[in-house]
């Protein structure tokens, strides 16, 4: 899928602070569906679980969707595209050797949301894990294998 003509534009304003709270989006190249299998959607988990250890951020909700991710972090000792960057490509290699595949995972750049101090983080959390359910992928949320949430 080409570069959106906005998409520099969102690049452009990016702002990175520490211990604020970001809602992150990143989409497969093509919209590929290459997580329909949970177990491949489980190596982009893992690279969540990577950044915690490595103290970039501190996970608080995450969801992976057939052909996306929604994560929910508190930004740590890093910047928005150093995260994002470590966390797509390293993914992606896995993902790449996982399915005997080569070429792009993901789609160039990510979004990102800074979410404001009045806003109910726990409301955001729930519209996140509650993805599968507006896809119609799953009836309830726990029937869906790639979700998890700090409060659980």
């Amino acid at each position: 899928m080409p570069d959106l003509p906005h998409a520099k534009r969102l690049r452009a304003g990016r702002y990175s602070q520490t211990s604020q709270i970001y809602l992150l989006t990143a989409v497969t190249h093509q919209r590929e569906p290459a997580f329909a299998n949970w177990r491949v959607g489980r190596l982009v988990v893992d690279q969540f679980r990577q950044a915690q250890t490595e103290e970039w951020a501190d996970t608080l909700d995450w969801v992976v969707m057939p052909d996306h991710f929604h994560w929910l972090v508190e930004l740590q000792n890093c910047t928005l595209p150093a995260l994002m960057l470590a966390t797509k490509s390293r993914s992606a290699r896995m993902v790449n050797a996982s399915l005997k595949r080569k070429g792009p995972l993901w789609q160039r750049g990510f979004h990102d949301r800074a979410i404001r101090r009045e806003e109910n983080l726990q409301a955001v959390a729930r519209y996140i894990v509650a993805n599968p359910l507006r896809a119609g992928l799953a009836r309830r949320v726990h029937e869906y294998p790639l979700w998890d949430a700090k409060w659980l």
